[in-house]
């Protein structure tokens, strides 16, 4: 139960939070008139409060009065923050007065005057992120440009069609299913590094600005895989990045945008395709090792041919080179050496294995070991 429970608040949590970063979204669009923030909110209550003390002040105290001043604050402050529209501040303002005037007559001169202020005054204070710009239009046309901070609006009269953010945006897109030059078809995924110089003309001269970078892109990139083949694809992706770069910036730079970098993240070709490119570089290393096991054959042999040059003259010198190399072969233990007849008899190996098997003899226990030697 207690899961279940911690479930259900995660969920109603998570909800809270969608529904908060949906209405932040709505009031970056061009379908709200202003951004009922936090602080507008506050300030809409605040009046209403200030309505109530007013009015039990001048009047007798009424829990009637107290509910349809805190009620009508609280309502209206929710209203306009999941419409943020002048239609719904004029509406439910001449709603709520309308209220307020049927449960409070005579006595609702006070509520009429702090709901009217409050539904003028709070959405008009409207607040500007460091890293935005607010697009104001007055009577639908353009009007300014409002700087980071505190900024005041006119009710009904003005519009902030849009809070642009100016910071460094990072968009992916793909080209699926594109042929390149060489008519092999791939699936490549690219990301674009962009942002807005000039608020006023990413709002008045192009409807969506994010959409219409996006789908340039997408068309550069299509673009530039069907100039390219393959190979080039694969190996020169800081290049393709850089022309579509290079185009995506001139078609944006109109809009008040700039394209700072494009990135390839991965380039995917059909499965058959990768095995067969595959088989081809194993070929191609296989190939490559023998070239070189070849080339080594042949400067070995180039080297002994060198060295037969200094021994064909020199049987002395054969001779000690042949003894030292059956010497460095008894030198390991357990070994065997197969040497031909004719070398034995050049090298008298019969004779030398016969004094070696004479010098392992060993001598009796009290017998003295005799050396002879001969002149």
């Amino acid at each position: 139960m207690r899961s279940k429970a911690r479930q259900a608040v995660k969920a109603v949590l998570a909800g809270g939070a969608l529904e908060s970063a949906a209405v932040q979204d709505f009031a970056a669009t061009l379908r709200a008139d202003f951004r009922f923030a936090p602080l507008n909110a506050l300030l809409l209550i605040a009046i209403y409060v200030a309505g109530l003390v007013v009015f039990l002040q001048v009047y007798s105290f009424s829990p009637t009065a107290v509910l349809l001043f805190m009620g009508s604050g609280l309502a209206m402050a929710l209203i306009l923050r999941i419409t943020q529209v002048w239609e719904f501040a004029v509406i439910g303002g001449a709603a709520d007065c309308l209220l307020g005037y049927m449960y409070l007559r005579p006595d609702s001169e006070i509520f009429l005057l702090a709901a009217i202020v409050g539904l003028i005054i709070a959405p008009s204070f409207q607040i500007a992120y460091q890293w935005e710009r607010a697009v104001v239009l007055r009577f639908g046309k353009f009007q300014a440009l409002r700087k980071p901070g505190i900024f005041f609006i006119v009710p009904v009269v003005d519009k902030v069609a849009r809070f642009v953010d100016q910071r460094v945006r990072v968009t992916d897109f793909s080209a699926e299913t594109t042929l390149t030059s060489d008519t092999v078809p791939v699936n490549v995924d690219a990301i674009a590094f962009w942002m807005v110089w000039d608020a006023q003309k990413a709002v008045l001269e192009v409807e969506q600005f994010e959409d219409a970078v996006i789908l340039s892109a997408q068309t550069a990139l299509r673009n530039a895989i069907g100039k390219n083949d393959l190979a080039n694809l694969l190996s020169e992706r800081d290049r393709l990045g850089r022309e579509i770069q290079h185009v995506l910036d001139e078609k944006t730079n109109g809009w008040g945008i700039t394209t700072q970098a494009v990135e390839i993240r991965d380039i995917i070709i059909p499965k058959d395709l990768e095995d067969a490119m595959s088989r081809q570089a194993q070929a191609e290393r296989e190939r490559q090792s023998r070239i070189i096991l070849g080339t080594a054959e042949t400067e070995i042999a180039e080297k002994f041919a060198r060295a037969s040059a200094h021994y064909i003259n020199n049987p002395v010198a054969l001779h000690l080179r042949a003894m030292n190399m059956v010497y460095e072969g008894l030198r390991q233990k357990g070994s065997m050496i197969i040497v031909p007849s004719s070398a034995v008899e050049t090298m008298g190996l019969g004779a030398l294995g016969g004094l070696t098997a004479f010098g392992r003899d060993i001598p009796a226990k009290d017998e003295p070991a005799e050396v002879t030697t001969g002149e």
